[in-house]
Order: structure tokens, then C-alpha cells, then sequence
């Protein structure tokens, strides 16, 4: 049963929809709304499970942003990973031009990614970096610098008639210089939590906090910094007597440039193998986040001159993408690469809930060759560090906000329950801690928060193949067809009275037994009886003989085999 149209807002209240992103990993998108001005935070896609076949994207349904009593005021961007900018270019396919405000590094990522699908000159781009305040609308919109796995990433804070909303992103803690060259160059390379600035905010009230869930299970001491990461790549160079290839996230600028440093410190050249990461480096260098050692970045081509101790290869594919630079070089499809038996291949990055078949088919490919393969759960060093917060980063956001309400995102359930638990161990009261799912409606108003209703939610499906969305229903039959398979009846009748005239071809695909004698009589059988009764009655309509000659051989099917394929029938009137 559908969900029933959420109760109209109160003028000037402020409704929270989350469209993606809460109960779940990925496609994060958030809608904050006063008075049918719609401010859009984030906008990802996630990644296809096994059982969505022929699918490359799932992205938010963008239906209630498409409203026609709301109005679309801007798209607020807080990184520029895939699951929160991915589905950018499809928004705008269904809304149209839009504003986006983004820091600088993440804007340079959406260009070209809008650029590849012919849309950047329907977007007017607006640089918005730590510190930047903008009048959008309704709203006062700053943006406080944050620390994640790429440089520039912020939270949104909010000024709403009805108090502070802060949206945190994602982020983690990292201790960052007080003074000096290394804090400019901090700074510079966006590698900076504003912590004075969070706790003004806390000081001067923050009424709903919508922060990320994704590491809230994890109850460690402060999680290691990034540099841990450094120390780790250079052990792992010292003691490797051949090439080095490690695999990262794309848009991982910090970890590349820790990697290029250790190969430069160990005597070691680099090169880039994979398009998004080639892209994404030379954003960064182009923009000034990335400046590799003299002399460590070369060519694929010019690294493979050398010894292979003296080669590192940085490459993309970490999650068993299968079209990836990894995934091919471990199917030996690479053009460029080849994999080699004193190979040490280095996963320096978390595994993406989900991917777990695939990447472990990556690595039984690669030590099938026998190239030595590292993850972080074999390695005794360390060559990944999370992006996201632990519990003690959770809880260092909290005390410094200390919101009067919070809204865990970004996670699924186990995860939202968990920062909850937090949040509540810290003093905030349980009526005031809010669990959201995709569509929940969260109004905020002078008088409370709490959830009103739900908006009609779903998700889209992208098939990049036929350049289009693909519906549940296409899954379902693909599903369907992956089970049990097809029939395909081709009849031809005749044009005065619908009569059979000549034989029924039967042709089976994906079937098992399909090709069996008493299937296909019995099939034969429920045909000639089908038409025959339909001839007598003198039914000649195309789209009654088909409803017929499905259902009858649907059920001769069943009968004869106990199989339920998927039945087309083809009628040819001659």
C-alpha cells in the first residue's frame, strides 16, 4: 500500500526529508524545505547488488524534488565522492538547470563529471569552501571545513527561522597544526577541521544535528591519522624486493600523495593506471591540493623502463569494479599491465559493504598468477585508515555542537542505533533522538521536532548501456529470466477467422529441460487447443490470442516441468 501524502507543514516550520542515505550505505541526498523552497544536500548514487541484473547505478527517485508546488533552490555538495555526487547529472536530467555550491575541490570533480554528460553549461557553480556563508532562499547557509578522505570537505550549517540544522557530511577527527607552515599548508591542501568554529556553533545553539553513522559501531581508541598510512607504505616499500601496485578510491588525493612520497623516499617512480584516478589527480594538481615529489610521477610507459624494485604502480579497482584497472589486470586484459608472480598488491582502502564477492574474486585471480596480495585484514602495518569517524570522533561532534535534537544519517539501521546510543550516553534525551528511514518526513518547528509523516520514496536504476533508467519491473523480468527462463511461441493465423495455419514454432532459451520431448508436446498441445477454441468462437484480436496463448502455455509448462519461465507469444497474421 502506498504511503499516504504527508500532512502540509506549518508556514515557516522546517521539513527534512531524507531521500537517500539513512538505513542504508550510499545515494545520500537530503531535502530541506521551508515553504516549498527545497535546499538539496548532497545527491550520490550507490552500487548495483548481485541480484539487480544488467543495472551500473541505483540513485534516489527524485520524485518529491520534482514537485510541482516546491521549488528547487540550489544543490549543497559536502565532498566529492561518488555517493554523494554521483547522481548530480540525472537530477538535473529530471529538473533541469540547477545551482550548486560546492568547495572547490569537489566542484572540480562535478564539471568534468558534468562535462562527460553534456550538462555543465546547465549549471551555474558556485565555489562555497570552509567559512563561506551564502544567502540561498530561505536560508543562511555557512560551511564549516571538516576532515575526510579528500581535501575540501565541509558541514552545513543551516540559520532557519525555527533555529540551527547542522549537516556534518562526512568526516573524522585528525589533530591538524596550531600555527605555523604546516598549518597553511593544511589548510592549502584542505586537510583542516574547523573545530573553533564547530563549538561557536554549539555556543550559540544548534536545534537538529543530522550526523554520519558509518563507523558509530566502532568503539576504539582515537583512530589513527593518515600519516600512519606514510609509515606503513614505506616499511612495506623497504622490505619489497619487486614492483609495488596499490589500489585506492580515485578521489583519495591524500592517500596518492602519501604513496608518492613513500616511493620517493624509497627510491621508487609512480604511475597513475586507471581513468578516474588519472582524472582525479591532475584536478587535484591543477587546483594546487597535490604536489608530488620531483622526478616520482611518470607514465605507465616510462615506469615499466625500470626495475621492478624501483616501480609503483597506484591504481583504481579496489572494490572489484569489473572494469576497473585492477580487475582487468588480474583477468590479464590490462594493456598496459601484467601481472607478475613477485607482484606485492596492496588494498589500501575499506571494503564497501557489498563488494565483498567481488573483490575476493580479484584477489584469487591475482594470487592464482602468485602475486603476494595485502588487505587490511592480512597486514600487520597499516595501509588504510577510515575517512569516518569512530565512536570517539562521534562523540568529539557532539559535545562540541551539543544539538537539542539529532538525527543519525548515513548508515545503516545497526549503525543509526548505535550513534543514538551515543547521543543518548552523552545527555540527550531519547524523545529527542529522531531514527530516520528514506521518505520519513521530520518537521521542525518552534513548538518540537518529530516525524509527521512519509513521502513516496523509491529508487531509480541506471543501465549505462542503454543510456537510461530502468524501472522495478525491467528488474523483476530480468530476474525472472535469470530463474527460469523463456518460451517463445511464433504462430500464424489466419487473417478471416484467427485459425492456426501451419506448425507452432516453440524455441526455449535458459530453460532446463527445455528441450524436452514431453515439455515440448505438451507445450504444442495447449497451443493447438488454444487457437482451436479461439478459431470456433471466431476471436481474431491480436491482444486476446496473446492473453490466451500466455496463459495456456504458462500452464503447460508448469504442468510438464514445474517451471514458470517468462512466455512470449509472437502471432503472425497471414
Amino acid at each position: 500500500m502506498p504511503d499516504a501524502e504527508p500532512p502540509a507543514a506549518a508556514p515557516g516550520a522546517v521539513r527534512i526529508v531524507p531521500l537517500g542515505g539513512t538505513g542504508e550505505f550510499g545515494k545520500n541526498m537530503t531535502v530541506v524545505e521551508i515553504d516549498g523552497q527545497m535546499l538539496v544536500i548532497d545527491c550520490g548514487v550507490t552500487f548495483p547488488r548481485h541480484d539487480q541484473m544488467g543495472v551500473d547505478l541505483v540513485i534516489p527517485d527524485f520524485a518529491y524534488v520534482q514537485r510541482p508546488e516546491a521549488t528547487l533552490a540550489a544543490v549543497v555538495l559536502t565532498h566529492p565522492h561518488e555517493d554523494h555526487i554521483g547522481a548530480l547529472p540525472f537530477l538535473m536530467r529530471a529538473v533541469g538547470p540547477i545551482t550548486v555550491y560546492a568547495p572547490r575541490f569537489t566542484l572540480g570533480l562535478v564539471r568534468s563529471k558534468l562535462d562527460e554528460h553534456g550538462l555543465v553549461g546547465d549549471a551555474e557553480l558556485i565555489e562555497a569552501g570552509g567559512g563561506a556563508h551564502h544567502r540561498i532562499g530561505p536560508f543562511e547557509v555557512e560551511f564549516v571545513s571538516l576532515i575526510h578522505s579528500v581535501p575540501d570537505c565541509v558541514a552545513v550549517s543551516i540559520t532557519t527561522p525555527v533555529g540551527r540544522i547542522v549537516h556534518t557530511g562526512d568526516f573524522r577527527y585528525e589533530a591538524a597544526p596550531f600555527r605555523g607552515e604546516e598549518r597553511e599548508e593544511a589548510i592549502r591542501t584542505g586537510r583542516h577541521m574547523d573545530i573553533p568554529r564547530l563549538a561557536q556553533l554549539g555556543e550559540e545553539g544548534v536545534r537538529l544535528l543530522l550526523a554520519d553513522s558509518t563507523n558509530a559501531e566502532v568503539r576504539d581508541a582515537p583512530p589513527k591519522p593518515e600519516s600512519a598510512v606514510l609509515a606503513g607504505m614505506r616499511s612495506l616499500f623497504a622490505s619489497s624486493d619487486g614492483r609495488v601496485i596499490v589500489t585506492t578510491f580515485s578521489s583519495h588525493v591524500h592517500r596518492v600523495e602519501n604513496i608518492l612520497k613513500a616511493a620517493y623516499l624509497d627510491g621508487r617512480s609512480a604511475a597513475l593506471v586507471g581513468r578516474s584516478l588519472v582524472r582525479n589527480v591532475n584536478i587535484a594538481m591543477n587546483l594546487g591540493y597535490l604536489k608530488p615529489p620531483n622526478g616520482t610521477l611518470v607514465s605507465p610507459r616510462e615506469l615499466d623502463q625500470l626495475p621492478p624494485d624501483e616501480q609503483v604502480l597506484i591504481c583504481t579497482g579496489s572494490q572489484g569494479e569489473p572494469l576497473a584497472a585492477l580487475s582487468r589486470m588480474a583477468r590479464g586484459e590490462h594493456p598496459l599491465v601484467e601481472i607478475q608472480p613477485d607482484d606485492t598488491v596492496v588494498y589500501s582502502a575499506r571494503t564497501v559493504p557489498g563488494n565483498e564477492l567481488a573483490i575476493n574474486e580479484t584477489i584469487n585471480r591475482l594470487r592464482r598468477v602468485g602475486a603476494r596480495v595485502i588487505t587490511r585484514e592480512s597486514a600487520g602495518a597499516t595501509f588504510h585508515v577510515s575517512g569516518h569517524g569512530s565512536a570517539w570522533d562521534i562523540e568529539l561532534m557532539l559535545q562540541l555542537l551539543r544539538p537539542e535534537h539529532m538525527a543519525p544519517i548515513h548508515g545503516e539501521l545497526r549503525q543509526q542505533r548505535a550513534h543514538a546510543e551515543l547521543a543518548g550516553e552523552l545527555g540527550i534525551p531519547g524523545g529527542h533522538l529522531h531514527m530516520l528511514e528514506n521518505g520519513d518526513v521530520l518537521d521542525v518547528t518552534t513548538n518540537g521536532v518529530e516525524i509527521v509523516g512519509r513521502a513516496e520514496v523509491g529508487m531509480s536504476y541506471v543501465d549505462r548501456v542503454a543510456s537510461d533508467e530502468v524501472g522495478e519491473e525491467v528488474l523483476r523480468d530480468r530476474r525472472h529470466l535469470a530463474e527460469d527462463g523463456l518460451v517463445l511461441v511464433v504462430v500464424s493465423i489466419s487473417a478471416s477467422n484467427g485459425a492456426l495455419t501451419g506448425e507452432p514454432d516453440i524455441v526455449t532459451r535458459g530453460m532446463s529441460g527445455g528441450e524436452n520431448p514431453e515439455v515440448l508436446a505438451e507445450t504444442r498441445a495447449a497451443v493447438f487447443e488454444t487457437l482451436s477454441e479461439s478459431a470456433g468462437a471466431r476471436v481474431t484480436e491480436f491482444s486476446v490470442l496473446q492473453h490466451r496463448l500466455h496463459d495456456a502455455v504458462a500452464g503447460a509448462v508448469k504442468r510438464a516441468s514445474g517451471q514458470r519461465p517468462i512466455v512470449l507469444p509472437v502471432i503472425v497474421e497471414v
